[in-house]
């Protein structure tokens, strides 16, 4: 081929560039760790499900209720919650239920701030999810799950509790991040 007919590269308009394979290194990074902490997530909650599904549901003498008040705006909304507080009753949850009382719930205290991922499966009835932060503060909330999916839904942030409410109950009483839950678990 003549001199003349030949094309050198230009500086920045190769496949690889040196700014395209930084910002390829940090997606994989990225990915890395949310599939790290997907798989940790979901292998603890598999291995604790498995111990909720031997031990069954609690019996209604066993469920022990308490109350909780979600404060949005002046309106006070009070409901009756089972507080789970072990791994073996946060993996079963609601599994299993095919009802619950429009002012029940269920309010899942990790212990301390930390990344939380729920689930659905063998979960029946669809749920409103509100990601609680230690000092009560509404952080999100995922709003009609879909029943025995194993998507994970994910807090997005370290959170202390999730409150599982029935669909459609935090949009017909207008809940939004930063409206506060009042109970003792909150600071």
């Amino acid at each position: 081929m003549p001199e003349e007919h030949k094309k050198t590269p230009v500086a920045g308009h190769g496949f690889m560039t040196k700014e395209r394979m930084i910002l390829a290194g940090i997606v994989v990074v990225l990915l890395v760790v949310v599939a790290i902490s997907l798989t940790t997530n979901l292998s603890r909650m598999s291995d604790k499900w498995d111990e909720a599904n031997r031990t069954g549901q609690p019996t209604q003498a066993q469920v022990k209720m308490e109350s909780i008040e979600v404060v949005s705006g002046e309106r006070r909304h009070r409901f009756m919650v089972e507080v789970m507080k072990t791994d073996a009753d946060r993996a079963r949850g609601l599994m299993f239920r095919s009802s619950m009382p429009q002012d029940n719930g269920m309010l899942f205290d990790f212990g301390q701030d930390q990344m939380v991922t729920m689930w659905m499966k063998n979960t029946y009835l669809s749920l409103d999810m509100v990601f609680i932060f230690a000092d009560g503060r509404i952080h999100r909330i995922e709003s009609r799950t879909e029943p025995q999916s194993e998507k994970t839904i994910a807090s997005g942030v370290p959170v202390r509790a999730v409150l599982e409410l029935n669909a459609n109950v935090a949009s017909r009483l207008n809940l939004k991040p930063g409206d506060k839950i009042v109970h003792p678990m909150f600071r």
